[in-house]
């Protein structure tokens, strides 16, 4: 009996090695893998050879070996062609498209990638050179959002066309955004507009005054806090807090008036939202269509590059922008 618990005991102590082992080795290999997922830098693809090889893939599954062959060999005369007239001294440089992405939450914590982005774009970009910005933000901030906004008046100060597609919303500060552009297009059921500014909040001065809990704020400075989430708001407080709101409104429509002076501000200002068919009416937007449509386009005629900028984000800004995606309005 003591033989078979101890040859027992070995076996489960060799078992619990390896266990330990493989969890470990696993461990590893998910950390490394996470460390590669967020490393800092920029990354570079380009759009027209990614399509080519799609489209060309498909093709030579629908053709026989010896069309495939005629289409390998045609593509390899116009790689060869294209390269001859780029090499030509008096040929005009052929056409970029700078392709980013932008997906916004409350924060607008993207504007960290999008602002090295933008740098790059200057630093590198010639005349005729084109930036296509996928924009997709439903708003928040209103100081993150003009950040972000104003990493875009950098390619209008700069002449560098700014082209933004709309799939599926660019409301409040996401327009604010998208305002600065050259062009929008947007989806028919893209959300557009929302052209206001809000603050909500709730008071939990009641419940700790039943509760008998005092709560103490000291202030130097009449209005340093206008309104409060545990003592007690008042009316001058209130009318402050609607002042402030009363003028980033104005600064937003003043930003409005400025880039896209079409827009009748008395229709638009009103806080409402409006999807992609009704925006054009109302001149928000200037094209209904999607990113795809404008890709599929454009790759036939200029060099499509996307751009993106990644920054390791700590644990901590990962939970907090998943929170967050729960509040968009």
């Amino acid at each position: 009996m003591s033989a078979f618990l101890s040859e027992y005991g070995l076996f489960l102590l060799q078992f619990l090695t390896v266990a330990v082992i493989v969890v470990v080795s696993i461990l590893i290999v998910f950390a490394a893998a996470r460390k590669a997922q967020d490393q800092d830098g920029l990354t570079i693809e380009h759009i027209n050879k990614t399509v080519e090889k799609r489209t060309d893939s498909v093709r030579r599954a629908l053709l026989g070996r010896r069309d495939s062959r005629k289409l390998a060999r045609r593509r390899s005369r116009e790689r060869k062609d294209r390269q001859r007239k780029d090499r030509q001294a008096d040929a005009a440089p052929r056409r970029r498209v700078f392709v980013l992405d932008f997906k916004g939450d409350i924060r607008a914590t993207a504007t960290a990638s999008l602002r090295e982005e933008v740098s790059v774009i200057i630093a590198i970009a010639r005349q005729g050179d084109e930036v296509l910005l996928r924009l997709e933000n439903a708003g928040g901030a209103v100081h993150e959002h003009g950040l972000a906004a104003s990493q875009l008046t950098r390619l209008r100060a700069r002449g560098i066309t700014l082209t933004i597609a709309v799939d599926k919303v660019a409301a409040s500060g996401g327009y604010l955004m998208a305002c600065t552009a050259d062009r929008i297009l947007a989806a028919p059921f893209a959300i557009i507009g929302s052209i206001g500014v809000l603050v909500q909040l709730p008071n939990f001065h009641r419940l700790l005054d039943a509760k008998g809990i005092d709560f103490e704020q000291i202030t130097a400075g009449r209005y340093k806090r206008t309104l409060s989430l545990f003592g007690p708001n008042t009316d001058e407080g209130r009318e402050k807090m609607k002042e402030e709101l009363v003028e980033v409104h104005e600064l937003f429509q003043r930003q409005i008036a400025e880039l896209r002076p079409a827009v009748d501000l008395a229709k638009v200002a009103t806080g409402e939202h409006w999807y992609g068919s009704r925006a054009l009416e109302l001149e928000l937007i200037d094209e209904i269509g999607t990113s795809d449509d404008y890709l599929l386009k454009a790759v036939e005629t200029a060099d499509l590059y996307r751009l993106s900028y990644r920054r390791p984000r700590r644990l901590i800004e990962r939970v907090m922008q998943s929170a967050e995606g729960l509040l968009y309005h």
